[in-house]
């Protein structure tokens, strides 16, 4: 092989041997990173390896004794019958009697049931088992009554106690806790579907179309979107709300007017309404004899007469109710007349004041006790709305007379009450301040209900 092949040979390997050994050395690269990557795993491994051994003839072990004294368990003796006694809660149900309820309660001793049962206080628990009412008892371990309670009304409960003389019954009275709810409603169709929509009680309803029948016909003025705020008592016991009572304050937004009103308690105690200014929302007679209705056939000159078939005038108000409705006293008056009179049928005539006298006809029945000369205060029950006499359906026939002249109960003026004495005033208005700002808070929130 002459000089050239020899070049020409060598020339063609170095590109070769060169790759070669630049895939060696990358090899060898990475042979150094694996084993220096390994390294911490071999410290760990050592670590569990070397640890354990190295601990086991270090440390030094020590044998503690200690008394320990355990408490004394009491016995029935010793914890006394506090400690035995066992309470139950409970509530009337649907089909319930006296036996079913004790049996419940876990009540087992023969003679608890018969002093419920004989005793004349205790006795009135089984004759007002009405579903809801609240049920508590006390027993001991075997079953014997301790103590027991039985809601009787809204404030008033039966107590029965186990005395060293046997079993001892009496009436107590709830302490309540009155404080005032506050609420909103919109009327989207009437006034009983709003105050129901908001929670409010029927008569709360009923007190609002009291307060306000004088502004506003709660028969023919409502309108959709008219809205309303209210204050009124709620009566509270344990937290748990027992009962409600008189409206405090009262604000009603009818066809973009508003109307306020201001419940105060005088010296008789009894609530009357007045403007955030002092003036009397009273009247001295009611609009309407009955709570909520509705006009069937209004104050005529000539009305055609559904029964007596001719035209006739129509000297009163017919207000169309369910029988047995109640009917009230237009104002205080001393009955002139009560019993059977023509196409009246029952009929009530009241005489009041400065020669104004009002009619009540139609009636199903009188209330209790009414007769001639009696006097009866303004809101007072007289009646039951019927369809006695000459009548088509039940409904109550009303009339409004002045000197022995008719006028048209719906539309004649009535004289309102006197406004509130200047002696009163300064606590009126401080019961005004605080009542106007609880309703103008309802009035700027969106708050439904605030109890």
């Amino acid at each position: 092989m002459d000089i050239n092949e020899l070049n020409q040979n060598n020339s063609t390997q170095t590109p070769i041997l060169a790759q070669n050994i630049r895939k060696a050395e990358r090899k060898l690269k990475l042979r150094w990173i694996l084993a220096i990557s390994c390294l911490p795993l071999f410290g760990i491994y050592a670590a569990f390896g070397i640890a354990p051994q190295t601990l086991t003839g270090s440390i030094a072990t020590e044998t503690v004794l200690e008394e320990i004294n355990l408490p004394i368990a009491e016995t029935a003796d010793a914890a006394g019958s506090a400690a035995q006694s066992f309470w139950y809660k409970d509530f009337v149900r649907r089909d319930d009697t006296l036996q079913s309820i004790l049996s419940r309660l876990n009540i087992r001793n023969r003679d608890a049931y018969d002093f419920i049962r004989n005793d004349q206080t205790a006795a009135e628990i089984a004759k007002s088992l009405i579903p809801g009412k609240q049920i508590e008892a006390e027993t001991d371990i075997d079953g014997n009554l301790v103590s027991f309670e039985y809601q009787l009304n809204a404030d008033q409960y039966i107590a029965i106690h186990k005395t060293t003389d046997g079993y001892q019954a009496e009436k107590q009275l709830l302490q309540l806790e009155v404080r005032p709810i506050l609420k909103s409603a919109n009327i989207s169709s009437s006034l009983f579907g709003a105050t129901d929509a908001a929670n409010i009680p029927d008569h709360v309803a009923i007190q609002l179309a009291d307060i306000f029948e004088s502004e506003i016909d709660f028969h023919t003025d409502l309108r959709r979107g008219d809205r309303f705020n209210v204050i009124y008592e709620g009566s509270y016991y344990q937290g748990e709300l027992l009962k409600t009572g008189n409206v405090l304050a009262a604000e009603f937004v009818n066809n973009g007017k508003t109307f306020r009103a201001v419940g105060y308690r005088g010296q008789d105690n009894q609530m009357q309404y007045y403007t955030p200014e002092g003036k009397s929302l009273h009247k001295s007679f009611l609009r309407s004899p009955l709570e909520f209705t509705r006009v069937s056939s209004g104050f005529s000159v000539a009305r055609f007469h559904p029964v007596l078939q001719r035209m006739r005038a129509h000297k009163g108000v017919d207000m169309a109710a369910p029988t047995g409705t109640r009917i009230k006293a237009s104002g205080d008056a001393v009955v002139d007349f009560v019993g059977v009179k023509g196409g009246y049928g029952n009929v009530i005539v009241l005489k009041h004041n400065n020669g104004v006298s009002t009619v009540y006809g139609h009636l199903s029945r009188f209330a209790a006790g009414l007769r001639r000369g009696a006097k009866v205060a303004q809101g007072e029950i007289i009646g039951f709305v019927g369809m006695t006499g000459t009548a088509t359906g039940p409904h109550l026939h009303y009339e409004f007379l002045l000197n022995g002249k008719h006028y048209d109960p719906m539309k004649v003026a009535l004289p309102k009450a006197n406004a509130i004495e200047a002696r009163n005033k300064p606590e009126f208005d401080s019961i005004s301040n605080q009542m106007t700002a609880q309703l103008r808070l309802l009035s700027t929130s969106n708050i439904a209900a605030l109890e």
